[in-house]
């Protein structure tokens, strides 16, 4: 994606199942845990980098002794900041107490974060806000083993104004409104009350305070206080916790927007953002690592005993498409094919663009991360040349000799690392003149392989701003002299906010909604906006559910072409001399390419949650009103 975009967040779980000795007997090291931890946060680095953090809890701790860890950073490389952090405290530890080498039980009781239960948390921070203060995880404090709770989560709440009037409603006095504050302290309430019911209980049935505590890790039933919890929420999230005494759980949400693994055999219970993590870390097959089920949550008891029970009602799935095009690392063997497909059923209209001249034409491919979808594309564009290839030789019939179907079999693909990203951009200048000069050089390219009477193709996995195609990459790429550039996109055209995690979420900052004022301008149409705003107005009273999103209508007299004709307008300028078209993927042969992650709201307007029409209304109101705030 040449326009960067940010998305929150990456999630890991580690449940040990045995005891530290078996993995020091089994694995040399009691550190199995945070080990296998600190490569399953590296793995998912991609996915968030403004900040990380993990926690421990260590299972049976006798009182007096430490048994909740937990380490945040936002500096540059927080994941390594953080292992740096404990890797240092191990071993000054170790300096003083040599004795603590050999002793698993020493290690266990006097070192941080050797535990069996761990949770670790990468993220990006959307909303400007990236203080350490802001890191995941969160932790809810209390001398109660049982009332201490740590949550972190890949998630974002569209009802968060809601959430916290909630809680008012509770008689509690939230100390922010935010979305994570909402959710941990819902779920605290909730947990709070329930070992507040079984403390009464186990009193009535004769126990002491001492012997009540193993009753209520026993008892409490993790997925009544999620279900009570999350009765209200709106939004996409995987939400993962910790309890104190060792209890777990992770939650996903009832559309399944945001996506969750998770492994289990006798050694231990993993949860990641990525399947491939999970294969990689732990070195287990595809077919065992399985997806969380939409509204379902994975408990795992302090007795080990592991569960994956339905929390709330699944809505029809709509897996975040995005995850499959740009977010989640190609690796997965799913998503590595799903990609290609991307790429090839685009071959279509880029041969419409190119006249068929697949001789006269370099496919290439700008940023790095839309490789795969190049790599699609370029089959299906060899299936072209073969198929002319064969039509020539058909042709000659009879007068076909040996130095012409030579010189018909000798043509070749043409295909070339066109643009090579330098290094990352410092615009130490803020005048805007000064800074699109800088821009225009954040990419090197590849001179002398393409003539002026060539075709530039070039595939990207998705077109958002348009900012960096302006001011940098068109420029570039037309110094090489094609006669046309064709940028092609492995992502329908973006039309609206996202509201479940990724930074989408003002309007104008969209290229194609850009273009769809512009048509309705071009055509006498200006009403339709004010129209518009007007509508989204008058439901901003109305319940989520009642609310319908006519930010549709901003593009409904347009045919998809028009809007990819204006946005190839917008982003070019007199200064290049090559003729520029700009194709985007449809939304079906999106469907087509990802069948299982069929979340397109961002294409086409269609949420999955009540609060997205609500959200895409209240972007509308800002960008008419003039307000930079975010809509949600």
């Amino acid at each position: 994606m040449s326009d960067v975009l940010k998305h929150e967040c990456g999630i890991a779980l580690i449940r040990l199942l045995k005891p530290l000795e078996y993995y020091h007997e089994k694995y040399g090291t009691a550190f199995y845990g945070v080990n296998k931890m600190y490569l399953m946060m590296e793995k998912q680095h991609n996915r968030g980098q403004d900040g990380a953090g993990i926690a421990s809890i260590k299972l049976d701790a006798e009182p007096g002794n430490r048994y909740i860890s937990r380490k945040r950073s936002n500096a540059a490389q927080p994941i390594q900041d953080i292992f740096t952090h404990i890797n240092n405290e191990i071993n000054t530890a170790f300096t003083e107490h040599p004795e603590y080498i050999n002793d698993v039980a020493a290690q266990k009781r006097n070192l941080p974060f050797i535990g069996e239960l761990l949770l670790g948390h990468v993220r990006y921070g959307t909303f400007g806000k990236n203080s350490v203060e802001n890191v995941h995880p969160f932790m809810r404090q209390n001398n109660w083993m049982h009332r201490n709770l740590i949550i972190a989560g890949n998630f974002n709440m569209t009802n968060t104004t809601q959430l916290f009037n909630n809680l008012i409603n509770l008689g509690m006095h939230p100390k922010e409104k935010a979305d994570t504050i909402t959710v941990m302290e819902k779920i605290g309430h909730f947990l709070d009350d329930a070992v507040a019911k079984l403390y009464k209980k186990a009193k009535s049935k004769g126990f002491s305070k001492v012997e009540a505590s193993p009753y209520i890790a026993k008892k409490l039933n993790i997925a009544k206080i999620l279900k009570k919890s999350s009765k209200d929420w709106d939004g996409g999230y995987a939400m993962a916790g910790l309890i104190g005494h060792g209890d777990s759980f992770v939650l996903r949400d009832p559309a399944g927007i945001r996506p969750t693994y998770y492994y289990k055999d006798d050694e231990v219970v993993v949860v990641a953002s990525e399947r491939p993590v999970i294969q990689t870390v732990f070195n287990v097959p595809f077919e065992d690592v399985h997806e969380l089920d939409p509204g379902c949550a994975l408990i795992v008891k302090k007795s080990g005993d592991f569960s994956i029970e339905k929390v709330l009602e699944p809505l029809q799935k709509k897996s975040c498409s995005f995850e499959r095009i740009y977010f989640s690392r190609g690796s997965d063997a799913e998503i590595y094919q799903e990609r290609k497909e991307l790429g090839r059923l685009l071959m279509p209209k880029v041969l419409e663009a190119i006249k068929y001249d697949t001789q006269k034409t370099v496919f290439s491919y700008i940023p790095n991360t839309a490789e795969t979808s190049f790599y699609g594309l370029v089959e299906a564009a060899q299936d072209e040349l073969n198929k002319q290839k064969n039509e020539a030789i058909l042709k000659e019939q009879g007068n076909l000799t040996e130095k012409k179907l030579q010189q018909i079999q000798s043509y070749k693909l043409r295909t070339e690392k066109i643009a090579v990203k330098d290094v990352k951009l410092r615009t130490f200048i803020t005048e805007d003149s000064s800074r699109d000069d800088l821009v225009a050089h954040v990419y090197d390219v590849t001179y002398g392989v393409i003539k002026p009477e060539d075709n530039l193709v070039i595939i990207d996995d998705s077109i958002v701003r348009g900012t960096t195609l302006k001011k940098s990459i068109l420029k570039i790429l037309d110094r090489l002299n094609p006669k046309q550039i064709v940028v092609v996109s492995s992502a329908p055209q973006i039309r609206y906010p996202d509201c479940y995690g990724i930074d989408m979420a003002r309007l104008e900052n969209l290229i194609a909604f850009e273009a769809a004022l512009e048509l309705l301008k071009e055509a006498g149409n200006e009403k339709t906006i004010q129209d518009v705003y007007e509508k989204c107005k008058l439901q901003e009273k109305l319940n989520d559910d009642e609310v319908v999103n006519f930010v549709k209508e901003i593009y409904s007299p347009f045919a998809d072409q028009e809007i990819s004709d204006k946005i190839a307008q917008l982003i070019g300028n007199e200064s290049i001399k090559a003729e520029v078209k700009l194709i985007f993927q449809t939304v079906d042969n999106l469907h087509k390419a990802c069948p299982n992650n069929l979340g397109d709201w961002y294409f086409t307007g269609d949420y999955p949650t009540p609060g997205g029409n609500r959200v895409v209304n209240k972007a509308f109101i800002n960008f008419f009103e003039g307000n930079k705030e975010r809509a949600y």
